[in-house]
């Protein structure tokens, strides 16, 4: 498998850990060396593991959490870090998503997830534009 491959996986083992509501799964993914990072939509940054893991917990345990499914992945490999770009699909909604690998003993561990809402889709736009 190759490491794009290997990433790739990672990401879809990170989405179904959120679609089956499997904290223990979820946890498993997180790194535990590398510095962590969380950015849930609408929420202010999470730094810290103990907390990230908080909030999954909280997430995945709440029953009207919404179902999600990810598409259209992309992997951009720098090394023993990886980081997929991807959309959530949500029921009233999509949001554009980043989930950073780092490699922890010889896994792709995920150390940082961030999803925002997506404003305004413009197709016959090939590149994205400038906020500021």
């Amino acid at each position: 498998m190759t490491d794009s491959d290997a990433a790739l996986a990672a990401n879809l083992e990170f989405y179904r850990a959120f679609a089956t509501r499997d904290v223990a799964a979820m946890d498993a993914l997180w790194a535990r060396q590398a510095p962590v990072a969380c950015l849930h939509p609408g929420w202010t940054a999470l730094k810290d593991r103990d907390a990230i893991m908080q909030s999954w917990e909280g997430i995945l345990s709440n029953p009207d959490a919404p179902r999600i499914a990810c598409f259209d992945e992309q992997v951009f490999l720098y090394g023993d870090v990886a980081l997929v770009l991807c959309e959530e699909e949500l029921e009233g909604g999509t949001l554009a998503a980043s989930n950073l690998f780092v490699r922890e003993d010889n896994e792709w561990r995920i150390a940082h997830h961030h999803a925002g809402q997506i404003v305004g889709r413009h197709p016959e736009d090939d590149e994205p534009s400038r906020l500021n």
